[in-house]
């Protein structure tokens, strides 16, 4: 009769092996979820790229509805309405709060209008993101650009060269519009 000690020995190679090729399995199934989950933050870029370009004349976008997040969900309003709170990003004009914006943008115009009061310069999305305390990722960059557009495309924002946002001229005569 054999020991269990023998016994236990006889199964702990096939144990072994089996746990390896799991691991191994796992690895692959590891690095083929970052693919697809990089694969999609590229389509999600994109979309809200087209989405930006598009919108940025009142035309309403088809795929919007399925977006990810009600937070980057923007619906155009016309100059003399108000804004739904927190939904949408007004035209700017002489009066309008930014606090009917969501924290989102109003963290932007903030930022924005602190460097107007020091007399810096323009701020990219990527300095943007690493003032907020975000990883400067290209989904993370590209969702701050998005917003970024959006404020510059109603007038609270300018982008006098590519990829460099500062305050428009309105919101910063009125000290970066409360």
């Amino acid at each position: 009769m054999p020991s269990v000690v023998g016994l236990l020995e006889q199964h702990e190679p096939a144990a072994r092996r089996r746990v390896d090729g799991l691991r191994e399995e796992a690895d692959r199934v590891q690095a083929e979820l970052a693919a697809a989950e990089e694969e999609w933050q590229e389509w999600a870029i994109a979309r809200r790229r087209v989405g930006t370009v598009l919108g940025s004349d009142g035309g309403n976008i088809a795929g919007e509805k399925g977006a990810p997040s009600p937070r980057d969900v923007d619906v155009c309003s016309a100059p003399g309405q108000a804004a739904k709170p927190k939904s949408q990003v007004p035209v700017w004009r002489e009066g309008p709060s930014r606090s009917v914006m969501s924290v989102d943008y109003q963290r932007i115009i903030e930022a924005l209008a602190d460097r107007h009061r020091l007399h810096q310069g323009p701020l990219t999305c990527q300095e943007l993101a690493v003032k907020f305390g975000l990883d400067a990722v290209p989904a993370k960059v590209e969702a701050l650009r998005s917003k970024a557009k959006r404020l510059v495309a109603r007038g609270w924002l300018a982008e006098r060269q590519p990829g460099q946002f500062t305050l428009a001229q309105g919101p910063a005569g009125q000290g970066g519009a409360s």
